[in-house]
């Protein structure tokens, strides 16, 4: 498949892209800033530089017009509200609304994403679950066949087993609240390799995968709930 990963240069997508380059796939890795696209061909992929947020609907289409499957793995940093409805919601849309209707989509979301987010208006990070709760709600709609990943709070350890679970619940007593971006790279290249069997065939056809670190391997924990 030719893949379009969307912020190729971010710490989930680093890790994901040679997993992907690995699996025979051809990946264009989608970057801002042109200094980074030596660090994007090591990976095996192709660096395409462009600024998301200057990208109107006709440049989406000409960004996505080959792609089989896009992995939006973008994401202004949460520190300002207008930037991050910027990336995180209005590009992620237009990404979305731009992308071949025979192809997939694999969001990297968060876990607990949703529009009754719980999150008080006086938390900074309100304006990251608004924009997210924006985006997975958009492609819900969208007919895109789709793939939400939920991890939780992204940490910087190894690639490890999963707990899969029900992000509108509490966390089960004993599992962290935290997911390993490298587990988060791993999982995506597992969505990808199985994305028709996951997925289905019909348009609009989808599945949400909410994970956390746990104790069950990654592919049996994803199957267990198909």
């Amino acid at each position: 498949m030719r893949i379009h990963v969307i912020g190729a240069h971010g710490k989930v997508a680093l890790r994901g892209l040679p997993l992907l380059a690995a699996a025979g796939h051809e990946v264009v890795g989608v970057i801002r800033n042109p200094d980074y696209a030596g660090e994007i061909e090591k990976t095996g992929a192709e660096p395409h530089v462009v600024d998301i947020e200057r990208l109107d609907g006709d440049g989406w289409k000409a960004l996505l017009a080959d792609t089989d499957l896009v992995v939006w793995s973008a994401g202004a940093g949460g520190g300002d509200p207008e930037r991050t409805k910027s990336v995180d919601e209005v590009a992620a849309i237009a990404s979305m609304d731009a992308t071949p209707r025979d192809a997939g989509y694999v969001m990297v979301s968060y876990w607990g994403a949703r529009r009754d987010h719980g999150v008080p208006a006086d938390n900074p990070f309100v304006h990251y679950a608004d924009a997210k709760a924006a985006a997975d709600e958009h492609l819900r709609g969208s007919g895109l066949r789709h793939v939400i990943l939920k991890p939780g709070a992204l940490t910087l350890e190894p690639a490890r087993n999963v707990y899969v679970g029900d992000d509108s619940a509490d966390v089960p007593e004993g599992v962290e609240a935290t997911t390993s971006r490298a587990t988060v790279a791993a999982m995506i290249a597992h969505v990808v390799g199985r994305f028709d069997q996951l997925v289905g065939d019909g348009p609009g056809a989808s599945r949400e995968i909410a994970f956390l670190d746990g104790d069950d391997p990654l592919s049996e924990a994803v199957d267990a709930r198909n």
